[in-house]
């Protein structure tokens, strides 16, 4: 029996670049919930962030947020991994070199971005509805530092693909880089990705990995689907996740919809 499912945002549950939920989605959680499932919103965004989106029952559902990072239940962190200032100040001076890459760093009570790029300003003050810190010089910020995120928002997933491989090549060693979207390359915390902030909700549940349904579209939900005892991969994923998973679908909805059919 399925009592977590735990799902990713952006690509997942929100579709073609949505900001909010459907009514649907949000009835249908909320009845799970009703039912004594847990649920899980895990994503790359900050907790503020799907505070927001899940504002109707925010309080009915735990977080994992900043790809793993954060893990918050009823209020409360249950887990933070956090990248040493040493590697987080290497990486972004190393993003800086390149003219059409926006960097936001994410600390547990914002987000840091520069003014740089209005375009991209706009994108997460007001597209994203993030809580946000404009500063000067991202270099002269201080932590803790949860993630860091770099996004190109001119040229295309094709830069993305190459610059994510240098990337990897320079830190890949050290630190955890992978796509988290279209658009966006992040840095995971060392030790730390959905899918271990996901074990510490369930150790704190006392629920197996077994009775847990999981969803996701980029590599970082591949620890996340790996771990659970069912897991779908969203048919426009990223090439090769559908591998990582035990079933691909079109819609989150339409899934958790036939899972409380089967509860009456």
């Amino acid at each position: 029996m399925i009592k977590l499912i735990a799902s990713d945002l952006d690509g997942t549950l929100l579709q073609n670049e949505a900001q909010e939920l459907t009514p649907r989605a949000v009835q249908l959680i909320h009845e799970l919930t009703q039912k004594g499932i847990r649920f899980v919103a895990a994503s790359g965004r900050q907790y503020d962030n799907e505070r927001r989106v899940f504002d109707a029952i925010k309080d009915e559902i735990s977080y994992i947020g900043e790809n793993g990072s954060i893990c918050i239940h009823n209020g409360e962190v249950v887990f933070r991994g956090i990248i040493e200032d040493d590697l987080a100040f290497r990486i972004i001076r190393e993003i800086k070199k390149e003219a059409n890459f926006d960097i936001v760093v994410s600390r547990e009570d914002t987000c840091l971005i520069e003014d740089n790029n209005p375009d991209f300003v706009n994108h997460i003050v007001n597209v994203m509805h993030n809580t946000t810190e404009i500063v000067d010089d991202i270099t002269k910020i201080r932590g803790p530092i949860l993630k860091i995120a770099v996004a190109n928002m001119k040229d295309g997933p094709h830069i993305i693909d190459k610059y994510l491989k240098h990337l990897q090549d320079m830190f890949g060693s050290e630190i955890k880089v992978v796509t988290s979207g279209n658009i966006w390359i992040d840095f995971i915390a060392p030790g730390t990705n959905k899918g271990t902030a996901l074990e510490h909700l369930l150790k704190l549940f006392s629920i197996r990995p077994e009775e847990c349904m999981a969803f996701g579209d980029q590599y970082n939900d591949v620890e996340m689907l790996e771990l659970v005892g069912r897991s779908y991969a969203m048919s426009n994923a990223a090439p090769g996740i559908s591998y990582h998973a035990d079933y691909v679908t079109d819609s989150v909805e339409d899934v958790l919809e036939d899972l409380l059919a089967g509860l009456d």
